[in-house]
């Protein structure tokens, strides 16, 4: 760790707290988590929902519990989904705003290694995406406590915690692909395009039988987004994405390194 990393991580906060992103992020969260917390009132008592104007009278609801697992299992649902949109975002732009903004030249003109920059980008961009994961179940246990939900323990919370944040720290790593496209590209727009790529292949892989062997599906599976409690992802899948964001954030580091910033 050199002595410059800590003064890069406090300049990336710096240009997230002038931005609008973090409060765009958090606002979708709080949004999601909150239409879980409809879905499971709306569980609680169907009819209830009907006569309040919730539900249409020819409107069927799939599966689920109105209980914390179910609620928990639903909020993982929200990270597997959500978040490869929203922490992609997060990471798109954590790169490719120097390129936008015109601020990649003044930046490595900074006596800081490059490699040490990219990796206060991931660093923030971690700890941003693991918060807005955190509020999630934050927030979740306060909706979840007001419906009354059934089947509250501390071994499922303390569950329903791990599962989420296994998910969120799959989707952040997979989110790092995003990352370097953007410094690639340098830019906003390639990256997003691919970034709609993968979640739209996620889906079609996934709806083929195939969705373990492809790592951009791996955290919906695992949420129990197929139907299922909890779709059997073996070691290979979590392998995959792990290799996946690894492979992109030595790539990213090594493109800024060795990368020509003149134009």
């Amino acid at each position: 760790m050199t002595s410059a990393f800590w003064p890069a991580i406090w300049a990336e906060l710096l240009k997230a707290r002038r931005s609008w992103l973090p409060l765009v992020s958090l606002a979708a969260f709080a949004v999601g988590t909150g239409m879980g917390g409809l879905f499971m009132f709306i569980l609680q008592d169907v009819q209830r929902a009907r006569s309040l104007g919730l539900l249409g009278a020819k409107a069927q609801l799939g599966g689920g519990e109105p209980d914390w697992s179910g609620y928990f299992s639903l909020l993982a649902q929200i990270i597997a989904v959500g978040g490869l949109l929203i922490f992609g975002l997060i990471v798109i732009w954590s790169f490719g705003r120097e390129f936008s903004d015109r601020t990649v030249a003044d930046l490595l003109a900074l006596p800081t290694a490059r490699s040490t920059i990219v990796a206060a980008k991931l660093a923030v961009t971690v700890a941003w995406c693991l918060l807005l994961s955190l509020l999630v179940f934050g927030l979740g246990l306060v909706i979840g406590a007001g419906l009354r939900l059934p089947g509250w323990s501390a071994g499922v919370a303390l569950g329903g915690l791990a599962r989420l944040l296994a998910i969120a720290a799959m989707t952040v790593l997979l989110a790092w692909t995003f990352g370097l496209v953007a410094s690639i590209a340098r830019g906003y727009l390639v990256a997003v395009g691919a970034m709609f790529l993968m979640v739209f292949l996620a889906q079609i892989i996934a709806a083929l039988g195939y969705g373990q062997f492809f790592p951009w599906s791996v955290p919906a599976l695992y949420s129990g987004v197929a139907g299922q409690q909890r779709a059997p992802v073996g070691p290979l899948g979590v392998a995959l994405v792990v290799l996946v964001g690894t492979t992109s954030a030595l790539g990213a580091a090594r493109w800024w390194r060795n990368a020509d910033h003149t134009r």
